[in-house]
């Protein structure tokens, strides 16, 4: 038996949010520093509902001045192989 860490969509939204509100930004604020036309894809992830790619990560951990640890949420679970 080993655990195998999953990453939590939701719990990684919410957090994004709460980095979000301590920074003192707005949704618009990300929007514009992540160079997108809209905000869609930043509501996605705060609702769960998508991940940001890897260098979006790498750009919000920059913006929030956080290792980017600190924005994924890991779940762990038991798994058991079958020989």
């Amino acid at each position: 038996m080993f655990t195998l860490p999953t990453i939590d969509t939701v719990g990684t939204g919410r957090r994004i949010t709460e980095l979000r509100k301590k920074a003192g930004l707005s949704v618009k604020d990300l929007q514009i520093m992540l160079g997108f036309a809209t905000p869609n894809a930043i509501y996605k992830w705060q609702n769960g509902a998508a991940m940001p790619t890897l260098d979006n990560l790498i750009v919000l951990a920059a913006i929030f001045d956080v290792p980017i640890d600190d924005i994924i949420v890991v779940d762990k679970m038991n798994m058991q192989l079958g020989a």
